[in-house]
């Protein structure tokens, strides 16, 4: 930026206000064309393996979308009014809209014997009717079917539940979600009111989805305000002057609507990470205008006039405020390599708000400071002055003390990364005070799991699945995984065969079994399919050709380890079982969240050591040394080794979200080291400092601003840390803790190696007075231009 800009800044600040805000406004017409997702699937790209088998499983068999309707009577399931009102809802639910199947104990198809025939009816054909005898037969047939204990009724009868299977054509998920919440919660609120002695819970796939949409929602109402009143607090407290403080609000309002006006035009979607961009915005933006402002409010009280002031400020702060900006958007755009898309858009849209800021911070700020009276008063930061110039005289006298005991605590804490175990349980996102996490947390304990996992098992010959062969292997996978502790329910065509056999047996328990040949199998199949109602038949179980079915192992709570581990376990079992019958690997959302956990954190290694290798040979560039290039690795990369250490002795969990965050902080965390490092070399280069002179003139100059921004940042990230969704406010918390270790190290580490890294060699001949934070800018302005 040459001097001649910021004349023009200066002496035309209408005429650039007003172009500003026209770039503004054309960025702002995008904003229209924002859109917003909040499927499970949108954690998954097009070509991620796991989606492109659940898809497969989803065309060949049925879609697993659902909604769950729990009932809890305080007497028990069994009996007639409870009865009634399963049926009553039963009937209800096929009417909420994209409903496909609707599965409960009082519609299941019950098949029993008649002489020689086969009955297939409901197996609560009329619950008023029932008598006291019928109650009790309907009872041992639910409690004793595999198909429906620990699915639709818990062991006890105490809990029924009625799924509700939901096909939302894709594409128009952001629309008809909604019509299905709306639905259902109207359904359950008719119920309270009819049966207040019912206690009645939701969950599933589609309430899960909306609860995705809800928890965005609710951010944006709590924590876009908490930011705002944080950032107003922190200009006008730390500057000490409101016509500041809301000229930094405007900066930070014209970044964030240009950064997702931006986002509009590019097509880049809005999701429940993505939405968190605002913020994180405007935090960032903050620190840009603490540094301008900082150097043109204590030109002020130097003395200098209004325009004097701001063009001493943007020569002296340009460069540094244009290298952490760049900075910063490479570690946001490195997100990019995660493996979940909601984290690149997020890192997409941060990066352009991160542009928008530098060029409002540069633009708008400064003609908005020339047109404007403020009114210079004492503020917050002579007293952090204070406290870090005493800390530069003890880190120049002690540098080897502090070097060995900040470098011994960064280590030391980031031994706790050994207790870090990889977990992503897509419920816990929520945290418990969610109404969806409150109702799935009482449906797992009481009912059935929402973890599962599908396998498919084909053969190449249609109509396998009468072979004997066939229906023996599937039978024998279907008991190995009943027999395993993590599974709760297994749902497989071998128990309907086995049934079958039995009724036409005359219902003898001795004939509980597969049929013994491949035409008896077959005439089986036929007649039970031919006696069941539309949208109650076989196509979730068993393909068109009917030579594979799918499989399904319902779970109990599991951590994304133990979901791979009894995975691995039932690969295993499938090989040691090689036949010509073909298995696929499992699928399902639970399996698929586990993986993708570990793909991310590969992948975000990746990004991490891509933004570490392309920040390090800009500061090479920019400090013209690779001394103190590689120098700063040291302060860059330790503050998020010692984060994740402390999250792994006090958490002891990270998930799909927190692989993330070292490559997001490594960006933001090199603006400290920038500006201490630049501010030394030009007290090094230009004044002829010797190395402790230098740093104890780096304190006095930037120190303040560097404790403010950093406040302002650990601040505006912890306020994501109130977020009711677990991967925002475990990114916020981590963030937070990264960069206010950062600061610690930048004033503790940095210095003391710098100190012990030149000793006291000069670089120039004259001997250059110690400065002290009362000294005049002028030596200041041309910080790091001068090198």
């Amino acid at each position: 930026m040459s001097r001649r800009y910021f004349r023009i800044v200066t002496e035309h600040p209408v005429a650039v206000m007003l172009i500003a805000l026209l770039l503004c406004a054309a960025a702002a017409a995008g904003i229209p064309r924002l859109s917003f997702e909040s499927d499970l699937r949108i954690y998954f790209s097009p070509e991620n393996p796991q989606i492109l088998s659940l898809d497969r499983m989803e065309e060949t068999y049925s879609k697993v979308d659902n909604v769950l309707f729990v009932l809890a009577p305080k007497n028990g399931v069994f009996n007639n009014r409870v009865l009634s009102l399963v049926q009553q809802l039963t009937a209800d639910a096929w009417q909420i809209p994209f409903s496909s199947r609707v599965d409960s104990i009082t519609n299941f198809k019950h098949s029993y014997a008649d002489g020689d025939d086969i009955v297939v009816e409901d197996l609560v054909p009329d619950a008023k009717s029932l008598t006291p005898e019928q109650l009790d037969a309907v009872r041992r047939v639910a409690l004793e079917d595999p198909l429906l204990r620990h699915r639709a009724i818990d062991p006890d009868g105490r809990f029924t539940g009625i799924n509700v299977t939901i096909n939302i054509p894709k594409g128009k998920e952001l629309t008809s979600v909604p019509l299905v919440v709306e639905r259902v919660r109207a359904l359950a609120a008719d119920i309270r009111v009819r049966y207040p002695d019912i206690e009645l819970y939701l969950s599933g796939v589609v309430m899960m989805d909306n609860a995705f949409a809800e928890a965005s929602e609710r951010d944006m109402q709590t924590l876009v305000p908490a930011m705002l009143v944080l950032a107003l607090t922190l200009m006008g407290l730390i500057m000490g002057s409101l016509a500041v403080a809301l000229a930094a609000l405007l900066v930070l309002t014209l970044s964030i609507v240009s950064a997702m006006g931006l986002a509009g035009w590019l097509g880049i979607l809005l999701n429940p990470v993505s939405i968190n961009a605002p913020n994180i915005i405007l935090i960032i933006a903050i620190c840009d205008c603490v540094h301008l402002l900082a150097g043109y409010l204590l030109g002020l009280r130097n003395g200098e006039d209004q325009k004097t002031a701001m063009l001493n400020s943007l020569q002296g702060n340009v460069k540094p405020i244009l290298i952490t900006s760049v900075s910063t958007g490479i570690g946001f755009l490195c997100l990019n390599s995660s493996e979940a898309p909601p984290f690149r858009d997020l890192g997409n849209i941060t990066a352009l708000g991160v542009l928008a800021a530098l060029f409002f911070t540069l633009t708008i700020l400064p003609a908005l400071m020339i047109l404007l009276r403020a009114k210079v008063t004492a503020t917050g930061s002579n007293r952090i002055q204070g406290c870090l110039d005493r800390l530069a005289l003890s880190i120049t006298r002690h540098p080897a003390r502090f070097a060995l005991g900040s470098l011994a605590l960064a280590v030391g804490l980031g031994a706790g990364i050994a207790k870090i175990s990889l977990n992503d349980e897509f419920v816990k996102y929520f945290d418990d005070s969610t109404e969806f996490r409150q109702h799935t947390d009482f449906i797992t304990d009481n009912l059935t799991g929402i973890y599962y996992i599908d396998y498919a098992i084909a053969s190449d010959t249609d109509g396998s699945v009468n072979d004997p062969d066939y229906l023996r292997t599937l039978d024998a996978f279907t008991g190995w995984l009943r027999l395993q502790d993590e599974v709760l329910h297994v749902n497989s065509i071998t128990d309907i065969y086995k049934r079958l056999n039995r009724n036409m047996h005359g219902d003898d328990l001795a004939f509980y079994r597969l049929p013994e040949s491949r035409e008896l199998a077959a005439q089986y199949l036929l007649m039970y399919e031919m006696s069941l109602p539309y949208g109650l038949d076989l196509r979730d179980r068993i393909n068109t050709g009917k030579n594979a079915s799918r499989v399904t192992a319902t779970l109990r709570n599991l951590s994304s380890a133990e979901v791979l581990a009894f995975d691995a376990r039932v690969q295993a079992w499938l090989q040691a079982h090689d036949t010509d019958i073909r298995f696929s690997e499992g699928t399902g959302l639970t399996l698929m969240f586990a993986q993708i956990g570990m793909r991310n954190i590969a992948s975000m290694l990746t990004g991490t050591a891509i933004a570490l290798v392309v920040i390090s040979l800009l500061l090479v560039l920019i400090f013209r040394s690779l001394k103190y290039g590689l120098l700063s690795l040291a302060p860059n990369l330790l503050p998020a080794l010692a984060a994740f250490g402390i999250w792994g002795l006090l958490v002891g969990q990270v998930g799909m979200a927190l692989s993330v965050v070292a490559a997001l902080t490594l960006g933001i965390v090199v603006d400290d080291t920038v500006h201490i490092i630049s501010r030394y070399l030009h007290a090094r280069r230009a004044l002829g400092y010797d190395a402790r002179a230098a740093v104890r003139y780096t304190f006095a100059r930037v120190g303040s601003a560097l404790v403010i921004t950093s406040i302002a940042l650990s601040g505006g990230f912890a306020v994501l840390g109130f977020s009711s969704f677990e991967i925002n406010a475990g990114m916020g918390l981590l963030t937070a803790l990264a960069i206010a270790l950062a600061l610690l190290l930048d004033l503790t580490l940095l210095p003391a190696l710098l100190v012990l890294m030149e000793g006291s060699r000069r670089v120039a001949k004259n001997t250059a007075p110690e400065p002290a934070p009362a000294q005049s800018r002028s030596d200041a302005v041309n910080a790091i231009s001068t090198h």
